[in-house]
Protein backbone atom coordinates (compact mmCIF):
# COMPACT_ATOMS: atom_id res chain seq x y z
CA UNK A 1 0.00 0.00 0.00
CA UNK A 2 1.43 3.13 -0.69
CA UNK A 3 1.96 5.90 2.19
CA UNK A 4 -0.55 8.15 2.99
CA UNK A 5 -0.75 11.56 1.53
CA UNK A 6 0.24 13.89 3.93
CA UNK A 7 2.26 16.40 4.52
CA UNK A 8 4.57 14.43 6.94
CA UNK A 9 4.29 11.72 4.58
CA UNK A 10 5.80 13.39 1.45
CA UNK A 11 8.30 10.94 -0.53
CA UNK A 12 9.84 11.34 -3.98
CA UNK A 13 10.99 7.90 -3.86
CA UNK A 14 14.56 6.77 -5.43
CA UNK A 15 15.18 10.29 -6.22
CA UNK A 16 16.32 10.59 -2.34
CA UNK A 17 17.44 7.01 -1.69
CA UNK A 18 21.06 5.88 -2.59
CA UNK A 19 22.54 2.01 -1.84
CA UNK A 20 26.27 1.76 -1.47
CA UNK A 21 27.81 -1.76 -1.31
CA UNK A 22 31.58 -3.51 -1.69
CA UNK A 23 30.01 -4.64 -4.31
CA UNK A 24 26.47 -5.15 -6.03
CA UNK A 25 26.11 -8.78 -4.28
CA UNK A 26 27.04 -7.48 -0.85
CA UNK A 27 25.14 -6.72 2.08
CA UNK A 28 24.54 -2.47 1.38
CA UNK A 29 24.24 0.78 2.87
CA UNK A 30 21.22 2.86 2.57
CA UNK A 31 21.21 6.33 2.54
CA UNK A 32 17.85 8.12 2.87
CA UNK A 33 18.04 12.20 1.95
CA UNK A 34 15.26 13.64 3.38
CA UNK A 35 14.60 17.61 3.89
CA UNK A 36 12.15 19.18 6.92
CA UNK A 37 10.19 22.43 7.03
CA UNK A 38 12.49 25.13 6.74
CA UNK A 39 10.57 27.78 4.72
CA UNK A 40 11.52 29.17 1.54
CA UNK A 41 10.16 29.36 -2.02
CA UNK A 42 10.74 25.87 -2.47
CA UNK A 43 9.01 22.88 -0.56
CA UNK A 44 11.49 20.56 0.61
CA UNK A 45 9.57 17.54 -0.29
CA UNK A 46 10.63 14.70 1.37
CA UNK A 47 9.68 13.86 4.76
CA UNK A 48 12.11 11.99 6.93
CA UNK A 49 8.97 10.18 8.61
CA UNK A 50 8.03 9.22 4.90
CA UNK A 51 12.29 7.86 4.29
CA UNK A 52 11.71 6.10 7.85
CA UNK A 53 8.56 4.30 7.12
CA UNK A 54 10.53 3.02 3.34
CA UNK A 55 13.35 1.48 5.38
CA UNK A 56 10.45 -0.11 8.07
CA UNK A 57 8.31 -1.52 5.61
CA UNK A 58 11.28 -3.22 3.36
CA UNK A 59 12.81 -4.63 6.08
CA UNK A 60 15.98 -3.00 5.89
CA UNK A 61 18.59 -3.74 8.72
CA UNK A 62 18.31 -0.22 11.13
CA UNK A 63 21.93 -0.68 11.54
CA UNK A 64 22.74 0.05 8.16
CA UNK A 65 20.41 2.73 7.26
CA UNK A 66 21.16 6.62 7.35
CA UNK A 67 19.30 9.24 7.16
CA UNK A 68 20.54 12.58 5.77
CA UNK A 69 19.10 16.10 5.89
CA UNK A 70 19.30 17.63 2.72
CA UNK A 71 21.11 21.02 2.84
CA UNK A 72 18.91 23.74 2.54
CA UNK A 73 20.94 26.04 -0.13
CA UNK A 74 20.52 23.16 -2.51
CA UNK A 75 17.01 22.91 -1.79
CA UNK A 76 15.96 26.16 -2.64
CA UNK A 77 18.21 26.28 -5.41
CA UNK A 78 16.02 23.39 -6.93
CA UNK A 79 17.65 20.30 -5.74
CA UNK A 80 14.67 19.27 -3.98
CA UNK A 81 15.35 15.46 -5.44
CA UNK A 82 18.46 14.71 -4.04
CA UNK A 83 19.75 12.81 -6.94
CA UNK A 84 20.07 16.63 -8.23
CA UNK A 85 23.32 16.91 -6.67
CA UNK A 86 24.84 13.22 -5.99
CA UNK A 87 25.12 9.92 -7.36
CA UNK A 88 26.03 6.89 -5.66
CA UNK A 89 27.33 3.09 -7.39
CA UNK A 90 28.90 0.31 -5.27
CA UNK A 91 31.24 1.86 -3.16
CA UNK A 92 31.43 5.91 -4.70
CA UNK A 93 29.31 8.62 -4.06
CA UNK A 94 29.90 11.81 -5.93
CA UNK A 95 28.18 14.20 -4.83
CA UNK A 96 28.43 17.97 -4.83
CA UNK A 97 30.25 19.70 -1.81
CA UNK A 98 26.86 21.71 -0.74
CA UNK A 99 24.37 18.81 -1.06
CA UNK A 100 23.89 17.73 2.47
CA UNK A 101 23.46 19.87 5.40
CA UNK A 102 25.88 17.88 7.88
CA UNK A 103 28.37 16.60 5.23
CA UNK A 104 31.69 15.57 7.41
CA UNK A 105 28.94 13.83 10.09
CA UNK A 106 27.27 12.10 7.14
CA UNK A 107 30.37 10.76 5.06
CA UNK A 108 32.22 9.43 8.75
CA UNK A 109 28.79 7.45 9.66
CA UNK A 110 29.42 6.03 5.81
CA UNK A 111 32.63 5.11 6.51
CA UNK A 112 32.11 3.14 9.79
CA UNK A 113 30.03 0.85 7.78
CA UNK A 114 31.63 1.03 4.49
CA UNK A 115 35.36 1.64 4.94
CA UNK A 116 36.72 1.22 1.47
CA UNK A 117 34.33 3.92 0.32
CA UNK A 118 35.13 6.91 -2.15
CA UNK A 119 33.57 10.56 -2.06
CA UNK A 120 34.24 11.83 -4.92
CA UNK A 121 32.88 16.26 -4.80
CA UNK A 122 32.38 18.58 -6.83
CA UNK A 123 34.22 21.80 -6.19
CA UNK A 124 34.03 24.51 -8.78
CA UNK A 125 30.70 23.58 -9.52
CA UNK A 126 28.00 26.11 -8.11
CA UNK A 127 24.64 24.80 -7.63
CA UNK A 128 23.18 26.76 -10.22
CA UNK A 129 25.16 24.71 -12.19
CA UNK A 130 25.06 21.48 -11.02
CA UNK A 131 20.65 21.82 -11.25
CA UNK A 132 20.71 23.46 -14.43
CA UNK A 133 23.63 21.05 -16.42
CA UNK A 134 21.89 17.93 -14.69
CA UNK A 135 25.80 16.90 -13.82
CA UNK A 136 24.33 14.23 -11.53
CA UNK A 137 21.32 13.45 -13.18
CA UNK A 138 23.25 10.60 -14.24
CA UNK A 139 23.79 7.14 -14.04
CA UNK A 140 27.27 5.89 -11.97
CA UNK A 141 28.30 2.13 -13.56
CA UNK A 142 30.81 -0.49 -13.35
CA UNK A 143 32.08 -2.39 -16.13
CA UNK A 144 33.31 -5.33 -16.34
CA UNK A 145 36.89 -4.65 -15.83
CA UNK A 146 35.94 -2.80 -12.02
CA UNK A 147 36.60 0.55 -13.43
CA UNK A 148 33.16 2.91 -13.08
CA UNK A 149 31.38 5.12 -16.32
CA UNK A 150 29.66 7.99 -15.51
CA UNK A 151 26.92 8.12 -18.11
CA UNK A 152 25.64 11.46 -17.79
CA UNK A 153 23.24 14.60 -20.31
CA UNK A 154 24.80 16.08 -22.89
CA UNK A 155 23.52 19.20 -21.20
CA UNK A 156 26.71 18.57 -18.70
CA UNK A 157 29.57 18.97 -21.81
CA UNK A 158 27.81 21.74 -22.29
CA UNK A 159 28.53 23.81 -19.42
CA UNK A 160 31.95 24.75 -18.78
CA UNK A 161 31.80 24.38 -14.71
CA UNK A 162 30.43 21.22 -15.05
CA UNK A 163 32.29 19.82 -17.53
CA UNK A 164 35.47 20.90 -16.06
CA UNK A 165 35.02 19.21 -12.79
CA UNK A 166 33.86 15.98 -15.18
CA UNK A 167 37.70 16.36 -16.28
CA UNK A 168 38.48 16.76 -12.67
CA UNK A 169 36.96 13.53 -11.41
CA UNK A 170 38.28 11.21 -14.19
CA UNK A 171 41.79 12.56 -13.62
CA UNK A 172 41.68 12.01 -10.13
CA UNK A 173 42.60 8.96 -7.53
CA UNK A 174 39.23 7.41 -7.41
CA UNK A 175 37.15 4.46 -9.29
CA UNK A 176 35.48 7.17 -12.28
CA UNK A 177 37.62 6.10 -15.14
CA UNK A 178 34.99 7.06 -18.06
CA UNK A 179 32.09 9.58 -18.97
CA UNK A 180 30.09 8.63 -21.55
CA UNK A 181 27.75 11.71 -22.98
CA UNK A 182 24.59 10.91 -23.79
CA UNK A 183 21.48 13.31 -25.69
CA UNK A 184 18.39 12.69 -23.04
CA UNK A 185 16.86 15.89 -23.78
CA UNK A 186 13.52 14.05 -25.25
CA UNK A 187 13.24 12.19 -22.30
CA UNK A 188 14.17 15.24 -20.05
CA UNK A 189 11.80 17.55 -21.56
CA UNK A 190 8.89 15.00 -20.83
CA UNK A 191 10.02 14.93 -16.84
CA UNK A 192 12.93 11.66 -16.87
CA UNK A 193 16.52 11.36 -17.11
CA UNK A 194 19.05 9.03 -16.43
CA UNK A 195 18.50 9.21 -12.39
CA UNK A 196 15.20 8.04 -12.44
CA UNK A 197 16.53 4.93 -13.00
CA UNK A 198 19.36 4.36 -11.14
CA UNK A 199 18.60 3.42 -8.20
CA UNK A 200 19.47 -0.87 -8.33
CA UNK A 201 18.36 -3.42 -5.67
CA UNK A 202 19.53 -6.44 -5.57
CA UNK A 203 17.17 -9.71 -4.94
CA UNK A 204 17.92 -12.82 -4.12
CA UNK A 205 15.74 -15.75 -5.65
CA UNK A 206 13.51 -15.51 -2.63
CA UNK A 207 12.41 -11.93 -2.95
CA UNK A 208 12.53 -11.87 -6.63
CA UNK A 209 9.96 -14.21 -6.14
CA UNK A 210 7.44 -12.18 -4.31
CA UNK A 211 7.70 -9.38 -7.31
CA UNK A 212 4.60 -9.77 -9.65
CA UNK A 213 6.35 -10.47 -12.88
CA UNK A 214 4.06 -8.44 -14.88
CA UNK A 215 7.03 -5.83 -13.70
CA UNK A 216 10.05 -7.23 -14.91
CA UNK A 217 11.30 -5.65 -17.35
CA UNK A 218 12.77 -8.61 -20.55
CA UNK A 219 13.61 -8.73 -24.06
CA UNK A 220 9.95 -9.77 -25.17
CA UNK A 221 8.01 -7.18 -22.38
CA UNK A 222 10.57 -4.20 -23.45
CA UNK A 223 9.89 -4.97 -27.57
CA UNK A 224 5.86 -5.37 -26.83
CA UNK A 225 6.37 -1.92 -25.07
CA UNK A 226 8.28 -0.10 -27.56
CA UNK A 227 5.61 -1.85 -30.15
CA UNK A 228 2.45 -0.04 -28.15
CA UNK A 229 4.79 3.50 -27.95
CA UNK A 230 5.61 3.51 -32.12
CA UNK A 231 1.56 2.63 -32.57
CA UNK A 232 0.05 5.24 -30.00
CA UNK A 233 1.82 7.89 -28.64
CA UNK A 234 1.50 10.82 -31.01
CA UNK A 235 4.65 12.30 -32.13
CA UNK A 236 3.94 15.92 -30.58
CA UNK A 237 0.97 17.71 -28.48
CA UNK A 238 0.02 20.62 -29.42
CA UNK A 239 -1.95 23.31 -26.31
CA UNK A 240 -4.90 23.20 -28.75
CA UNK A 241 -4.44 20.01 -29.23
CA UNK A 242 -5.78 19.57 -25.68
CA UNK A 243 -9.18 20.56 -26.68
CA UNK A 244 -9.65 17.99 -29.18
CA UNK A 245 -11.87 14.44 -28.22
CA UNK A 246 -9.70 12.76 -30.28
CA UNK A 247 -6.96 13.18 -28.59
CA UNK A 248 -8.38 11.91 -25.51
CA UNK A 249 -10.02 8.81 -27.62
CA UNK A 250 -6.44 8.46 -28.80
CA UNK A 251 -4.87 8.69 -24.92
CA UNK A 252 -7.75 5.98 -23.95
CA UNK A 253 -7.04 4.06 -26.76
CA UNK A 254 -3.39 3.78 -25.93
CA UNK A 255 -3.93 3.57 -22.19
CA UNK A 256 -5.99 0.45 -22.76
CA UNK A 257 -2.81 -1.16 -25.21
CA UNK A 258 -0.79 -0.23 -22.57
CA UNK A 259 -2.38 -2.33 -19.88
CA UNK A 260 -2.92 -5.40 -22.33
CA UNK A 261 1.02 -5.55 -22.37
CA UNK A 262 1.16 -5.29 -18.74
CA UNK A 263 -1.52 -8.06 -17.97
CA UNK A 264 -0.21 -10.18 -20.52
Amino acid sequence: EPLSSARHFGDEGAANHMRLAPSHGAPGLNVFAHGELRGGNYPERQSRRASQAVARLAGLNPTRTLYALQNEAAVQAGAFHNDVVAVANANVLLAHPEAFADPARLYSAMREQLPNLHVVETFGVTLADAVSSYLFNSQLVTLPGGDMALILPSDAQENAAAWSAVESVLAADNPIRHAVVVDVRESMRNGGGPACLRLRVPVDGVARAGINPRFLLTPERLAALSQVVEAYWPERIAPDDLLSPDLWAQARTAHAALEAVIED
